[in-house]
């Protein structure tokens, strides 16, 4: 009895050593992902801002913006949209 009870202990320790070198692995790994992840983001940062700077417009995404709907119309000499009245359309 003395004799499975010493090596059910040194199995014990050896698992206990295992898991403490494997915990101190965990958190360099996670140490490590989360240096990654910010130097990810940051290159993305970067990225999207070299694109709206490029394009002058973010929201547009390398588009003509779209037109002011609630700015007056521009001013131009002829109007073609504009229905004709009767008496234009009888000369």
């Amino acid at each position: 009895m003395d004799r499975l009870n010493a090596k059910l202990y040194l199995q014990n320790c050896y698992i206990m050593k295992e898991n403490e070198r494997l915990r101190k692995k965990a958190l360099l790994l996670n140490q490590e992902n989360q240096a990654l992840l910010s130097e990810l983001k940051q290159r993305l940062a970067k990225t999207a801002a070299t694109k709206v700077n490029s394009n002058g417009n973010a929201a547009a995404g390398g588009r003509a913006p779209l037109p002011d709907l609630n700015s007056a119309p521009p001013a131009h000499g002829h109007d073609k949209g504009a229905p004709k009245s009767k008496k234009t359309m009888a000369k």
